[in-house]
């Protein structure tokens, strides 16, 4: 299938930037529509930019008649000021767009939420990242692809101590972290978004996903072809 059509929310984020030039370089897509709060800088004959009131995702239901669906959406709370705010943009807009891909009869829903995501922690960011994935598969998508990665790296816009600190010390990190802990090492943002892309072109339904160090094999399987 050479002709497919996609929609992707969190393309001016880390794993979403990834993503976006790989899905435009992909000769299975003719088509990429992202939503956007600001139009991005750049041009591409496949790339439809949509300027989105995300608190008003029902206006642009039409935008999500496509074949998958890709959502990067994330912030950090201190970045959204408060929990509340936190919680609308790492729960309600992935939900609503679970929703309105749903409508659309969309054939694949993917997304990033974390690992360690659990609905009943303690911890506000992993239980709000559990809650979404206990709703999202509650609203009976063909096909759910939940992809939890542990602490990215890459080049974010913004300076994060925490995300530095882990590029730096990644290869001894990664050294230590062995076996049933191999799925804590920090990711490569690009080896997320070449999971989700690979994952994307396969054809099942059902709910699935993917921790670190699954999302790393399909990345790895996808670099050797």
């Amino acid at each position: 299938m050479n002709n497919k059509t996609a929609l992707l929310a969190g393309a001016s984020g880390l794993v979403g930037n990834e993503l976006l030039h790989i899905l435009l370089d992909s000769p299975y897509y003719s088509r990429v529509k992202i939503l956007v709060r600001r139009p991005l800088d750049m041009a591409h004959e496949k790339l439809e930019q949509v300027v989105t009131d995300f608190d008003k995702l029902d206006h642009y239901a039409h935008h999500f008649d496509v074949d998958d669906v890709f959502c990067c959406l994330g912030t950090t709370i201190k970045k959204a000021g408060s929990q509340d705010a936190f919680k609308k943009v790492d729960y309600e807009y992935p939900l609503k767009m679970a929703e309105m891909a749903k409508l659309q009869q969309v054939k694949k829903f993917l997304i990033i939420t974390a690992l360690g995501a659990d609905a009943e922690s303690k911890v506000f960011y992993s239980r709000t990242k559990g809650q979404l994935q206990v709703r999202l598969k509650k609203t009976r998508l063909t096909a759910l692809h939940v992809f939890q990665p542990s602490l990215l790296l890459g080049e974010r816009q913004e300076f994060r101590l925490g995300e530095k600190a882990a590029t730096v010390l990644s290869p001894i990190i990664s050294k230590l972290l062995q076996g049933k802990m191999k799925k804590y090492k920090p990711v490569e943002a690009r080896d997320v978004a070449l999971a989700m892309y690979e994952v994307a072109q396969i054809e099942r339904t059902g709910n699935y996903t993917y921790p670190s160090d699954r999302i790393e094999i399909i990345s790895a399987q996808s670099a050797d072809r």
